[in-house]
């Protein structure tokens, strides 16, 4: 039986999730040649190009696809195994732990997180803040202890992530117009809709892509969170945007019908992020580990049929 270096494994996953040499070495924190070389091993192992390029980009081939999902549930298998054995110490860990991240993540996850944590810290506890909130230093200078979302401004010296790669989709009222027919970026459009304020001052991905085909959208209303966007689509006739676990966790509750946009969008990353003195730290380790199980790629629920 042949024998395989785990890094080998880590490696595909990333070069599978980025599509980019450059992309993936930054995450293993090699050189992009070092990349480069370790995706000809992987090549020559599995008897598959892997990636191919495409003009100036790199496209995944049939047997990538295949494989992209089992290789990242195989990673993340490998690594609870590989994990060092939570101290039976925790349980007597008593402290409030300051998560920053979008407000549609404690709203839509929040639940999970609490007994995640009650298995592993029963006396500690989340206090959950706005994306956004405190600054940029807010890590570094400890006043809040873990990050959670697209994290575009950081300190150099913090630590992030992916936990995974989500879809931009739409969603509506039950019976909406929009849904009648087929879905054009030009009827996509020309409906109201409900924007979300970010702490980022770039368009959205959804605008940028409007402007490439000088589709201007009118956004009646901007609200503060992709939890309020979804629930004021719910109960309108507006058209919200969210990511799809999101809309998705919620669609059964409020009242929602989600349907893939008519656009090429980027997917958005999930990321954590942590300030590196928290490290080593076993409580601050079992956190992180809390909120990987609940939002680690594997565990987002999934529409049936593809997505744009």
């Amino acid at each position: 039986m042949k024998s395989y270096d785990l890094n080998l494994l880590a490696a595909l996953d990333a070069l599978l999730s980025t599509a980019s040499v450059t992309d993936a070495a930054q995450r293993m924190h090699l050189s992009t040649p070092a990349m480069s070389h370790t995706l000809a091993r992987i090549r020559k192992l599995i008897d598959d190009p892997i990636l191919v390029r495409a003009g100036r980009q790199l496209v995944p081939t049939p047997r990538a696809l295949e494989l992209k999902d089992p290789v990242h549930r195989l990673l993340a298998q490998a690594n609870v195994i590989f994990a060092p054995k939570i101290d039976a110490g925790l349980a007597r860990v008593n402290r409030l732990f300051t998560v920053r991240a979008p407000d549609g993540v404690s709203v839509a996850f929040g639940a999970q997180f609490s007994i995640a944590l009650q298995e592993v810290m029963p006396a500690a506890s989340i206090q959950f803040l706005s994306e956004g909130y405190g600054g940029v230093s807010a890590l570094r200078e400890g006043r809040v202890d873990l990050d959670i979302g697209s994290i575009q401004k950081k300190d150099p010296e913090v630590e992030t992530e992916l936990l995974t790669e989500q879809n931009l989709v739409g969603a509506v009222s039950i019976g909406h117009p929009l849904l009648k027919g087929k879905m054009t970026a030009k009827r996509f459009a020309a409906e109201r809709h409900v924007g979300v304020t970010t702490p980022h001052p770039e368009l959205a991905p959804v605008d940028l892509a409007l402007a490439k085909l000088k589709l201007p959208r009118f956004v009646a209303m901007t609200v503060h969170s992709s939890h309020g966007a979804l629930v004021v689509a719910a109960r309108t006739q507006l058209v919200a945007t969210a990511v799809e676990p999101m809309a998705t966790s919620m669609q059964a509750f409020i009242g929602l019908e989600v349907f893939d946009l008519p656009l090429k969008l980027p997917k958005v990353p999930m990321l954590l992020a942590w300030h590196p003195r928290n490290t080593a730290d076993p409580a601050h380790a079992a956190l992180r580990n809390c909120f990987r199980s609940v939002l680690g790629d594997a565990n987002w629920q999934r529409r049936p049929g593809p997505a744009l």
